[in-house]
């Protein structure tokens, strides 16, 4: 075992064994965060609190190019673990626990990288992405910063990833008239076969919409997540709510396709409102995505990090890029592993990244 992956190790035990799940999100400005500062000797360290839980650290050592950025909040565990999920297990290939994956190992190599290193750079630690609540990240993009781009650690298999799909979520409502259900109705009378025609309306929207390409991802990912309304099988539904989501490449434009769903069908909604939205990889003018996503390879390219495929999964790299940074996702472990018991991430692909970051920092680049 090489002696930055022993540290990296030793840092990931630690890091694992603070309770971060999230929720509750139970988390403060000590705990993790004494832990953090604790191991930046050297560093400017600023601590900043938005609130329900939503924490982030941001240490400056020099006058760093890059910013990395990793998020320390976890998803609760499940009842399926077979052991303690704040104790770290380290197998012969892999380290096992709760975050380890996603993504406390790459804050474990970046600190590991940091203290074998007194080269220039800037880390910035959050604890919120992981609640569809990005606080952290919102709160530092208020200030203004000279970064020439960001890497946000999540896991990727050691890959860069420069485009992911965006990620909008919606509560729609339609309006009908209750009444007894032995009648003729109108279209419009029952709104719960409003719901029903225009969910067979959406995925035919949808499946329209398989020849779209980028960056080798293809069409439109969409779920119909919860449908609910009427009150018995002989009355008319006077009201039915729907709950839906959205996955859209870099290339499309999500207030048209908004427009879209919300008109699929008449009558139309009666309310119709966007509860979360995550923009795109890259994000901003949907006509330049391809530029920005070859900007993005080059800096990959200069920095030595092998480039994978784009991902349909969502990361907080679209917030920077909405900000006007270039930025990409790069980290340890597969993504198959994220979310899931027993949760692991292999000793090699961290050490693959302990390795990277500290070649970076030494060359002067980070």
């Amino acid at each position: 075992m090489s002696a930055l992956l022993d540290a990296t190790l030793k840092h990931l035990e630690a890091l694992v064994g603070f309770d971060t799940r999230n929720p509750p999100r139970a988390i403060d400005t000590g705990g993790i965060f004494d832990y953090l500062r604790a191991q930046l000797p050297g560093f400017t360290v600023t601590v900043t609190d938005f609130g329900a839980g939503a924490v982030a650290l941001c240490a400056v050592r020099g006058e760093p190019k890059y910013l990395f950025n990793v998020h320390l909040d976890t998803v609760p565990d499940s009842p399926a673990w077979t052991a303690d999920p704040h104790t770290l297990r380290i197998t012969a290939d892999r380290a096992i626990g709760l975050g380890a994956c996603d993504i406390k190992g790459a804050a474990a190599a970046l600190l590991a990288a940091a203290n074998a290193s007194d080269g220039d750079l800037a880390l910035l630690f959050s604890t919120d992405e992981e609640a569809n609540d990005a606080r952290c990240i919102a709160g530092f993009l208020r200030e203004p910063h000279a970064y020439e781009a960001v890497i946000v650690a999540e896991p990727t298999k050691g890959e860069a990833v420069l485009a992911h799909r965006g990620i909008q979520s919606v509560l729609m409502r339609f309006a009908g008239h209750a009444g007894h259900a032995s009648g003729e109705q109108k279209p419009s009378d029952s709104a719960l076969h409003q719901a029903v025609r225009w969910g067979s309306a959406a995925l035919d929207f949808v499946a329209a919409q398989s020849h779209e390409r980028f960056g080798g991802l293809t069409g439109l990912r969409f779920n119909i997540g919860r449908i609910e309304g009427g009150i018995k099988a002989n009355m008319i539904a006077p009201t039915a709510d729907v709950r839906f989501g959205f996955r859209s490449l870099p290339t499309m434009d999500p207030d048209q396709l908004l427009k879209q769903f919300r008109t699929l069908v008449e009558p139309q909604p009666a309310e119709f409102s966007e509860t979360f939205r995550g923009v795109s990889l890259p994000a901003g003018d949907t006509a330049n995505a391809e530029a920005n996503r070859l900007v993005a390879r080059d800096l990959a390219d200069e920095l030595g990090i092998p480039v994978g495929n784009a991902v349909d999964f969502w990361t907080e790299a679209a917030l920077f890029s909405d900000a006007g940074y270039t930025a990409f996702v790069y980290g340890p472990g597969d993504i198959a592993q994220a979310h899931s018991a027993d949760e692991w991430v292999a000793l090699d692909q961290l050490q693959q990244y302990a390795e990277t970051i500290y070649r970076i920092v030494e060359r002067g680049n980070a």
